[in-house]
């Protein structure tokens, strides 16, 4: 499958495109904590990251990055190797407690876009349920940002059901409740980011 090709079909058929549409870094563009690695080495992507992002920038929708990684040198080294740097003129990447709301209050105040018209794709559900409730359209992975990612993007952006991970069908006011009664955690993961998991 030409990753680019089916991505640009999908938002050609889409009944409406977001704005703006944002990504995390670690576990949602690439496979790693980019903390964890050293600028000397050569970055990937998840394998069908760049065709979609790729296919974004054909169709003229602006994107930008939300990333609470510590090492935003490592990370701005990392697009920059990738031929990415271009694509997200606005870029936060800072750690914070948030869960990304300072995140996104800062994307709104640069770019002027309202959250309603934003789509936003990360691995943690904590920020899917944060950004959620300001309106943004979120999408939560498990795999990288894929075609079937987007896919379901698109549909919860236009307000059409799509079914969960558990086989529930939701609309996107519905995905905070969903996470509230049984979204998968990613709970090792958090831990490690902030310290606390035991080594045993």
């Amino acid at each position: 499958m030409n990753v680019e090709s089916e991505a640009l079909r999908l938002l050609s058929s889409a009944s409406k495109l977001p704005s703006l549409v944002v990504f995390d870094l670690d576990y949602t563009l690439w496979p790693y904590y980019c903390e964890c690695r050293s600028k000397r080495e050569n970055p990937v992507l998840y394998p069908q990251a760049k065709g979609i992002i790729q296919a974004f920038k054909s169709k003229g929708v602006s994107m930008a990055i939300a990333s609470r990684s510590p090492t935003a040198d490592i990370a701005r080294t990392f697009l920059s190797k990738l031929d990415l740097i271009s694509a997200f003129p606005v870029m936060e990447i800072y750690s914070s407690w948030s869960h990304k709301t300072d995140h996104f209050q800062k994307i709104h105040h640069k770019t002027g876009v309202p959250y309603k018209e934003m789509l936003f794709f990360d691995d943690e559900d904590r920020n899917i349920q944060a950004v959620t409730q300001m309106g943004v359209t979120s999408v939560y992975v498990t795999s990288g940002v894929n075609i079937a990612a987007l896919n379901r993007g698109l549909q919860m952006f236009a307000g059409i059901d799509y079914v969960g991970p558990e086989g529930q069908a939701f609309r996107q006011k519905r995905v905070t409740d969903f996470f509230n009664k049984g979204g998968k955690k990613k709970a090792k993961q958090d831990q490690y980011r902030e310290g606390t998991a035991s080594t045993d």
